[in-house]
């Protein structure tokens, strides 16, 4: 189901949403109600007026949408997203049921900016990589993608 999902090459946000929308067979209203956003805020991103998201939108229209936030962002971007794309994040600093920071998302990166983690793009249990943070659990074994920290 991903790559029917996946954004296609030069897709606006505006048609992305659409799309996705319509395939799920959801009014607007619909989509806006479970998105936690108003219908206008999405009436603007569907006429173009809008081209970028705040986290909330982004996370709410993602849930809604049942597409990884990392699609979203990526239209928002204009930058082609792979299905086999892994997701970097640091395993200290995540915040469980959020989009990684887009630091960690620059190629060149390894450690985290902040606490300088190595950044983690597959699972630590069975090695599966990690193509969404929308849940805090691998989906192959359970394990969980957030380090606990041992204080």
């Amino acid at each position: 189901m991903l790559t029917s999902t996946a954004p296609q090459e030069d897709e606006s946000l505006a048609g992305y949403v659409r799309r996705i929308r319509q395939q799920l067979s959801m009014s607007q209203k619909a989509l806006a109600t479970k998105a936690g956003i108003h219908l206008h805020s999405l009436g603007k991103i569907e006429r173009e007026q809008t081209t970028r998201l705040n986290q909330k939108t982004l996370r709410g229209l993602a849930y809604a949408l049942e597409v990884p936030a990392e699609y979203l962002e990526a239209v928002t971007k204009g930058i082609p997203v792979s299905v086999t794309a892994c997701v970097k994040f640091c395993p200290i600093c995540w915040t469980p049921g959020t989009v990684a920071d887009l630091m960690w998302a620059d190629g060149r990166a390894k450690f985290c900016f902040a606490c300088g983690t190595a950044l983690r793009h597959r699972c630590p249990s069975c090695e599966q990589p990690v193509v969404s943070l929308k849940f805090r659990f691998c989906p192959y074994c359970g394990t969980s993608y957030k380090m606990m920290s041992s204080t």
